[in-house]
């Protein structure tokens, strides 16, 4: 079976958005998109109410992903759409659907109509679990977003991509974050920014002077560590320029004031397979929440 570009789809203003991503990206790939629609069946009494019956479970299971397929093919007549429907738990039903697509894309609404991401239960879950690189895209990104502004200062999409950003961890450069993300930015003809962040030196915590030499010590370790982690890769992909940034400070700041001149911000997660709790890092938490840009979630052993 081919693989997709799968999207969750519910019918709202952020799944929209998502689905659209989704072309956007399937275009770069060569790929179909795959609209997928998870019904929950409604226990109890409250099944029999009214708004709950047939008439309803059509709308949900014919209407919606039929709009939306249609949309997606007169927006992006290049790519192929079909549409699926599973039935069962939500955040579930994704991670499934998820095990034989290329990646799986979310919607999510915007933090006061701005900049971030509103992350819920089923999201987070969705995260914690797919195995699959997991795409959220808030409600109100557009293709333009992605691209550098024009001489007057409009947005377009007919100007080069912004920079795909990578936040990347010195001490386990996992190599399928990275290759990720340097395909990314192939695909996109765009820079790819690296940003690592790192902590003071611990006596910053007891209120001492710093001491510039030591200071001076950890800034080149860091820096060369980051520039041994890309290497190999800035030789495999000549064609992508690289910019990486090692900076002292908190890793999440760094990824998230890089998102704001952001085609996609791409992060990592650690598998961890236990099925109790979510097991997202604090920089991929905090890159979720507040990121400008789609966030790309990659999942490595």
């Amino acid at each position: 079976m081919s693989r997709t570009i799968t999207v969750a789809l519910d019918g709202s203003r952020e799944s929209r958005c998502a689905a659209d991503w989704a072309a956007r990206e399937a275009e770069l790939r060569g790929l179909p998109v795959r609209l997928v629609q998870v019904w929950e069946p409604v226990q109890g009494g409250m099944a029999e109410a009214p708004l709950l019956g047939a008439e309803t479970h059509r709308h949900w299971t014919e209407r919606i992903p039929r709009e939306a397929a249609q949309e997606l093919r007169q927006s992006h007549p290049g790519v192929e759409v079909t549409t699926e429907q599973f039935t069962g738990s939500p955040a579930d039903a994704l991670v499934r659907a998820s095990e034989d697509a290329e990646m799986l894309v979310l919607g999510s609404r915007g933090l006061s109509g701005i900049g971030g991401f509103l992350v819920g239960s089923v999201g987070r879950s969705v995260v914690a679990h797919c195995e699959r690189p997991v795409v959220l895209v808030r409600a109100g990104q557009q293709a333009a977003d992605e691209h550098e502004t024009d001489p007057a200062g409009a947005s377009t999409t007919t100007t080069p991509f912004r920079p795909v950003v990578l936040g990347l961890d010195v001490n386990a450069p996992d190599r399928t974050l990275i290759e990720f993300a340097f395909e990314e930015a192939a695909r996109r003809s765009a820079p790819l920014r690296v940003v690592h962040g790192w902590n003071p030196p611990y006596y910053y915590a007891y209120g001492m002077a710093p001491d510039p030499e030591v200071t001076a010590m950890v800034e080149r370790s860091n820096a060369e560590a980051l520039a041994e982690a890309l290497s190999s890769w800035q030789q495999k992909y000549p064609d992508v320029e690289v910019v990486a940034e090692s900076r002292g400070e908190s890793p999440s700041v760094l990824l998230i004031e890089a998102s704001r001149e952001a085609s996609l911000v791409v992060v990592g997660r650690r598998i961890r397979r236990s099925p109790i709790g979510f097991h997202i890092g604090t920089v991929t938490q905090a890159a979720l929440h507040h990121s400008v840009a789609p966030v790309a979630v990659v999942a490595y052993e």
